[in-house]
């Protein structure tokens, strides 16, 4: 049986990309199709795998500015020629569920959520673009092009699976189309419990707005305790203004692996102020045995448990943190069972029910 994986774009080192990573451990021979890639993370994950790319990757500025390609980037997936495949399996957050197969070829598609700035997000992704009124409202027309092709292109499916609850809902009001939840996969095995704790909160990730570290800044400028930012991104430069040289705040940039080990393992708990469709940082602080501070919204009502694992606050505010912070008591929570909690996300378990889901589906399609 001839397999394809097929994903958005290799531009950055998130989420989906880790989903990738284990997706190409259980499909070793299977190439990889995107509409482009940085060289560096190929470098470090995908070395020795075939990769096909589009015509995106070899335009001016096609990775380091490849949202400009946007309204081309239709074409350019339905370009892929995947008819000598029988199984092609799409992670996907936008356009690689867009791929034209053949009837006898199995098309599954991981999703991590329907096309965020054409459906949940696009009045927020819009009004937080750095452009004149006008501007924008070119940009609308163009989203609104890409939503038709989504929705049409969202058919192409023949099974779904979703990365929580909440991505399902959405995958059922914009697509109209069932599916099945298999979280995604955390590299439970590298984190571990530290001996001791440190006198720091941390945070971090990609610094992108979405991600609401403002309101972390805010609150802790207010708290005065501290707090420790990984990671890097478009919005690092206002979060630094916002911070305002306060002491007790502190930007780490880019950190090894094994030094946000070392970091996880020795928070005091992790932030987590942000809206996800599953959470994945959270899931690696549980992994360490440290609780999770977190907005009551999206995946992390699936996988923290109040009282056990973490707390949430409900409104996403300086205000409401402060409050969540402020009456945060370290000692009712016991690493040993935030740990066992976590290893319910491990890679091995993702395998597993990938494995199964997939074979269920190749017998009713009649694959062989």
């Amino acid at each position: 049986m001839k397999v394809a994986l097929i994903h958005d774009h290799l531009a950055q080192d998130g989420g989906a990309e880790k989903v990738l990573k284990v997706l190409t451990e259980i499909f070793p021979e299977a190439p990889i199709y995107t509409l482009l890639y940085d060289k560096n993370i190929v470098a470090r994950h995908y070395k020795e795998k075939i990769i096909e790319v589009s015509i995106i990757q070899k335009l001016p500025w096609g990775v380091s500015h490849y949202k400009w390609y946007m309204p081309f980037m239709p074409m350019a997936v339905e370009f892929f020629d995947l008819s000598g495949y029988d199984l092609v399996i799409s992670d996907a957050s936008a356009f690689a569920k867009g791929v034209i197969t053949k009837t006898d070829t199995l098309h599954i598609c991981y999703c991590h959520t329907p096309t965020r700035y054409v459906w949940s997000d696009t009045h927020s992704y819009i009004n937080e673009l750095k452009y004149n009124k006008y501007f924008k409202k070119l940009i609308s027309l163009v989203l609104n092009y890409i939503r038709i092709w989504d929705r049409i292109a969202a058919d192409r499916v023949d099974s779904y699976i979703a990365i929580s609850n909440f991505v399902a809902k959405r995958i059922k009001k914009y697509y109209r189309r069932e599916s099945v939840v298999i979280n995604p996969p955390v590299d439970i095995q590298n984190f571990k419990i530290a001996g001791d704790i440190g006198d720091y909160y941390l945070i971090g990730g990609r610094l992108v707005p979405y991600k609401r570290i403002d309101i972390v800044i805010e609150a802790f400028k207010k708290l005065g305790l501290k707090l420790k930012i990984y990671g890097d991104g478009i919005d690092r430069g206002r979060l630094e203004s916002i911070a305002g040289g306060n002491k007790n705040i502190e930007f780490l940039g880019r950190v090894s692996e094994e030094e946000k080990y070392k970091l996880y393992s020795k928070c005091i708990a992790f932030i987590n102020p942000q809206e996800e469709d599953f959470g994945i940082t959270p899931i690696e602080a549980m992994a360490s045995g440290r609780p999770v501070i977190a907005y009551g919204r999206g995946g992390v009502l699936e996988t923290i448990i109040p009282g056990l694992t973490g707390e949430f606050f409900y409104e996403q505010t300086r205000e409401a943190l402060v409050e969540a912070v402020a009456k945060f008591d370290i000692k009712k929570y016991n690493p040993l069972e935030i740990r066992k909690h976590a290893e319910k996300y491990s890679s091995q378990r993702f395998k597993l029910e990938i494995k199964e889901f997939i074979d269920k589906e190749l017998e009713k399609f009649g694959v062989r």
